[in-house]
């Protein structure tokens, strides 16, 4: 096909389609696509487009870029369609005219190689490589450029590969010393394509690589003075990578690379400054190399502080004081909304690090979605934000040791007469709240009363990063050094933080809403006083919120809701919020997403009303079932149809699933009418759901069984043979859905509780897949302890059965709830340990000094098992006889004590 010429007509009609391609007529453009795709079932289109964007210079770039990006789109998604030698034909014609005189058409052309690479192998085209690296010693710059170009997006793209023997021999060994030496090209886009190149293999720890690491540090010696920022740039990125792959190359030189970085992270350019500052961030965050650090913290602290600065071009784009609240949002201002399934947890000691653990999971890809959670301060990465963070992370390391550096500089800042610099100030404080909060302590009876004051500043900006600033002080405010002083600082940070939620500002308006949810969290009961103004101010913000804004206003409703529980179960209070909620209940359909963050807060609601919420129930529990069941409906038609019915949206279902929770913990017994009378049955829906494909379906679906076990069983005792087999099947250890797992593990105990020795068929699936989860050293917290609780539970309504396996898991058992806060949950488990003893008290000989720790770690034990407890413990007192005083010596000192006192051991 090398001979290969277009027809004259087939050709000057495609170039005309590209052409007219660029209309800003929308019929013109919707025509164009249309005969577009329908060549693409031409065998030779492909030939047409490579022809195009190779042979026919005349054309304008434009028309010529087009075609190649259509080539590429081709090959990207249709590359099963084109033919062996139509394929070959494109190669020989990308390699032959990758330095065409037009840069465009050169990084067309870099892109159509690396497509046809990745969707299939360098294996595939063994030419490529060694024509590319040829060319670079070509005398046509545009030839080396358009060379360098293409092998730096095989570099991004393909680099394990490359990093891989091919045919014996490994790419990078020629590429890497080869590439290095252009590290002097006299051509800019030479200097970047090279470095690209190298600093892809740089972390990878490329073996190639690590045999040419002198060479290449030696060359970013050479090119840290490099009068261009792209260059430097790069040469900042690659000191970063070094950092954390081969720091023994840099430590050597550290001063000079200090001095250097710190140089950089002051460049004029923002983009050096920003990759310059990321060593910052990466220096810290490596423990072997804090201590070559500390020594330069009194000028690296100065040089972050002065980056967190707002620049004369986000003052232009961010410097809006007027009152916009009645401006509505733009939609590219909008981020898109997600919903995470609900996981039951228990109220551990480590109860932080829990709930971290339950959601790490990798179910269905969600961690980039948990990003949108982080403090909005760190969001849209700049050098502001950066050198914000990087000063959060170094009071982490160093702590309080920072403070001698940085209180003067926070001084001046804070009352600097340019409110740009005020802002900056209250932004360094804040982002050291957590890593020396001990050390500023003693300054916060004067900080706090100067940051509730700046909420009135006349610039926006500072109102908001004040209110972010004060949420990170929250708990301080909360638990001030004299408790008795908290109402000198919480009352005025309720009523300064109720200001900004008011504020006419939008971007004040959520600063002030999220850094009050903050307060609730750390605040809960202590908000109860106050809860008649609060609701008040937030109900009044639902007349004058945007839809961005409405969205964290839910948040803050729902968190409040969370914090002060059945407090919020008032008539005056119910009046106030329920017809805001309802009103935008009834205004928003089905299909909208604004649904998830009113759903959320809804179910936060419910739970907190309980009775309270039973006059809205019906209509809110039946439009979640209905929602459920057409999205059911939909994604079997989609399974029957694919090509014209589309997949449903499973949030809308796992939102309504979670707040039929909310409505069942909510209303106890009372929603057994629901549940009965619910059309379609909520309970044949429930049994399709428990199945689902979507991990975060059947999540919910399991939560709210394990609701409904607690709230109604008789209702669900006619499905348990179907839900039983479906739940042991979620139960399984080194499972990639942790969450799924963990829920079915709480409802199968709390469905053991309610069935009593009816569960006696599914104990032993059960216990051959909890007991393995209860001793792995690596099952999350979370699961562990729902894993733990429900053995228990199982015990306590099936001791002849769980009895007998108690020596295998009894160490673990009591090691993973001796942590568990004393609560209703904590007592089912001891007191089914308990019987499980009684059957069997030999199973617990190996295991008694855990046991007596975990008895000893009650703070109060309920009647009953108290005095199983002493039974217990005189028992195998009597069966040691002699032994038992020896044994009772090798305890921990609190643990003999307490089993002392409590019980006369």
């Amino acid at each position: 096909m090398q001979n290969w010429q277009p027809q004259p007509e087939g050709l000057n009609q495609l170039l005309q389609l590209l052409r007219d391609s660029m209309s800003s007529n929308n019929a013109v453009q919707t025509q164009v696509r249309e005969q577009l795709e329908s060549f693409r079932h031409v065998p030779d289109y492909n030939n047409y487009l490579i022809y195009i964007l190779t042979q026919m210079p005349q054309e304008l770039p434009t028309t010529r870029a087009i075609a190649g990006l259509l080539l590429k789109t081709n090959i990207q998604y249709h590359a099963s369609d084109i033919r062996d030698d139509v394929l070959d034909y494109v190669k020989v014609l990308a390699l032959r005219h990758v330095g065409d005189p037009d840069a465009d058409v050169r990084n067309t052309l870099g892109t159509v190689i690396t497509t046809i690479l990745s969707r299939n192998s360098i294996l595939s085209w063994p030419e490529v490589l060694p024509t590319l690296m040829g060319l670079l010693d070509s005398q046509d710059p545009n030839v080396v450029e358009g060379s360098f170009k293409a092998l730096a997006k095989i570099c991004e793209d393909s680099a394990d590969e490359l990093d891989m023997e091919i045919n014996g021999e490994r790419p990078l060994n020629f590429m890497i010393p080869k590439i290095i030496s252009y590290f002097q090209s006299p051509v800019v886009a030479i200097r970047v394509c090279a470095l690209t190149c190298i600093n892809q293999f740089i972390t990878r720890k490329s073996q190639s690589f690590l045999v040419n690491v002198d060479a290449f540090v030696e060359g970013l010696g050479q090119l840290s003075g490099d009068n261009d920022p792209d260059v430097r740039k790069h040469v900042c990125q690659a000191m970063v990578m070094l950092l954390e792959a081969r720091p023994d190359k840099l430590i050597p030189q550290i001063n000079n690379v200090v001095e250097y970085m710190l140089y950089s992270t002051k460049d004029d350019d923002e983009t050096v400054a920003l990759e310059a500052c990321e060593f910052w961030l990466a220096f810290a965050e490596q423990d072997a190399l804090q201590e070559h650090l500390r020594p330069h913290l009194n000028r690296v602290i100065p040089v972050l502080l002065a980056g967190m600065v707002y620049s004369e071009l986000d003052i232009i784009s961010l410097d809006i004081d007027d009152e916009d609240n009645s401006v509505p949002d733009r939609l590219e201002d909008m981020k898109p909304r997600f919903h995470h399934a609900k996981t039951h947890t228990t109220e551990n000691a480590a109860t932080t690090e829990a709930a971290a653990e339950a959601d790490d999971d990798s179910d269905e890809d969600d961690e980039d979605e948990d990003d949108e959670d982080d403090d909005d301060i760190y969001m849209e990465w700049n050098l502001r934000k950066c050198s914000a963070s990087a000063l959060d992370v170094l009071s982490a390391v160093y702590g309080n040791s920072m403070l001698d550096v940085l209180l003067p500089l926070l001084q001046t800042e804070l009352f600097h007469a340019e409110w740009k610099h005020r802002e900056c100030g209250i932004l360094a404080l804040g982002a050291v709240a957590e890593g020396c909060m001990s050390g500023i302590e003693p300054h916060l009876p004067t900080l706090i009363p100067y940051l509730i004051s700046t909420l009135k500043d006349p610039k926006s900006l500072v109102r908001a990063i004040t209110c972010w600033t004060l949420g990170r002080y929250a708990r301080w405010c909360v638990y001030p050094t004299n408790a008795e002083d908290r109402p000198l600082y919480l009352v005025p940070l309720i009523e300064g933080l109720l200001s900004m939620v008011s504020d006419a500002n939008k971007r004040v308006q959520e600063a002030g809403c999220s850094a009050f949810a903050t307060l609730e969290e750390e605040a809960c009961e202590a908000l109860v006083p106050y809860l008649f103004g609060i609701l008040q101010t937030l109900v009044h913000a639902f007349s004058t919120y945007q839809q961005k804004n409405l969205l964290i206003l839910y948040d803050a409703i729902g968190t409040l809701a969370d914090s002060v529980g059945s407090a919020l179960n008032k008539k005056e209070y119910i009046d106030l919020l329920m017809p805001c909620l309802i009103e935008k209940w009834q205004n928003l359909h089905d299909e909208d997403r604004d649904l998830f963050p009113l759903f959320e807060c809804l179910s936060s609601v419910t739970t907190a009303l309980g009775q309270g919420f039973l006059p809205f129930a019906p209509p809110v529990f039946e439009r979640c079932v209905k929602i459920v069941h057409s999205n059911l409906m939909q994604s079997q038609m989609h399974a029957q149809n694919p090509e014209n019915v589309p997949a449903p949206d499973k949030d809308f279902m796992i939102v309504a699933l979670d707040l039929l929770s909310g409505l069942t913990q909510g209303l106890n017994t009372s929603v057994e009418s629901l549940v009965s009378s619910s059309q379609p049955s909520v309970l044949q829906i429930l049994s399709v759901c428990l199945a689902d494909s979507s991990a975060e379906v059947r999540q919910s679906s399991y939560a709210l069984l394990g609701d409904l076990a607690i709230s109604c069983f008789l209702h669900i005792k006619p499905f348990l043979n179907a839900f039983m087999n479906e739940l042991i099947g979620q139960i399984q250890p080194n499972t990639e859905y942790v969450s799924v797992c963990n829920n079915a593990a709480w409802a199968a105990g709390e469905i053991a509780l309610q069935y009593g020795e009816g569960m006696g068929p599914w104990v032993q699936p059960l216990l051959e897949r909890l007991i393995p989860l209860l001793t792995n050293d690596s099952t999350p917290r979370t699961l562990l302890d729902n894993s733990a609780i429900t053995i228990g539970r199982l015990g306590l309504v099936c001791p002849q059965l769980v009895g007998p396996h108690l020596e295998i898991f009894a160490e673990a058992w009591c090691h993973t709830c001796r942590t568990i806060r004393d609560n209703d949950e904590k007592d089912t488990a001891f007191r089914g340990l308990c019987a499980m003893i009684q059957v069997n008290p030999q199973g617990l000989i190996k295991s008694l000094a855990p046991f007596c720790d975990a008895v000893a770690q009650w703070s109060e034990v309920p009647q009953e098992l108290d005095q199983q407890f002493g039974k217990i413990l005189v028992g195998y007192k009597n069966m040691m006889a002699g032994a038992w005083d020896p044994f009772t010596a090798s305890l921990a000192p609190d643990t003999r004590t307490r089993l002392s006192q409590r019980y006369g051991l």
